[in-house]
């Protein structure tokens, strides 16, 4: 039996100028994303986030099975809970949990234990990777669950520097926490990111460290 398939209608081919064109428009857009540590309360409304969770649901992923489950978070109640369990892990790894090696790694950066951003922010976005899904009243297994989870993550942290937001991926060790403060405590389900997302404080600070990139040469070739 073959499968339906659709002619593909919405592909558009630029004339080669106009595709370097995009291309290079595209690498400045991303340039000017940094993860920032400084947010603003101001509000972003929810149609905003919808529209960014759409466009991560569009990422390519094993078998078409979507392995992701997104808890956008704005109570201030929840979001108080996961700071104060973030931060509770956090002293253990800036304690030493981590190793000298990491701590090291880390100290350019300036970051500690505080993560007054899980409050303030307007938006927390957690993301869960789902091992299995229901199908036509069967459990079926999930593929390349990992790596299709974090295609969607990074499209969703795209979506959101292209609508105009700052954010910042957080991944507390163990995320267990995640899982009981958003109700999604299953056998299924593990968090995989949590994303902060709002506008910059005025006061936002991008650390020198992290402005180093790779050149082409060092991360690229073309054979």
């Amino acid at each position: 039996m073959t499968e339906a398939h659709l002619p593909l209608t919405d592909f558009i081919e630029y004339p080669p100028e106009q595709m370097l064109q995009r291309a290079q428009a595209n690498y400045q857009e991303v340039k000017r994303r940094h993860s920032i540590r400084q947010f603003s309360d101001k509000p972003v409304a929810r149609e905003v986030i919808e529209q960014c969770i759409l466009a991560a649901g569009t990422a390519p992923n094993g078998a078409n099975h979507q392995p992701w489950h997104f808890v956008a978070i704005q109570s201030a109640e929840i979001k108080a809970q996961i700071r104060q369990q973030a931060e509770a892990l956090e002293q253990a790894f800036y304690a030493g949990r981590a190793g000298e090696e990491w701590l090291d790694a880390l100290k350019p950066l300036g970051t500690n234990a505080n993560k007054p951003y899980l409050e303030h922010a307007p938006w927390l976005i957690a993301v869960f990777s789902q091992k299995r899904q229901q199908q036509q009243g069967e459990q079926k297994s999930n593929y390349y669950v990992h790596e299709s989870v974090g295609i969607a993550t990074g499209f969703l942290i795209q979506a959101l520097h292209h609508a105009g937001l700052g954010t910042l991926t957080h991944t507390p060790k163990p995320m267990s926490f995640l899982s009981k403060v958003c109700g999604r405590d299953n056998d299924n389900e593990r968090p995989y990111m949590l994303i902060i997302a709002g506008y910059p404080d005025t006061n936002a600070t991008v650390p020198t460290h992290a402005l180093q990139k790779k050149a082409l040469a060092e991360m690229c070739d073309f054979i």
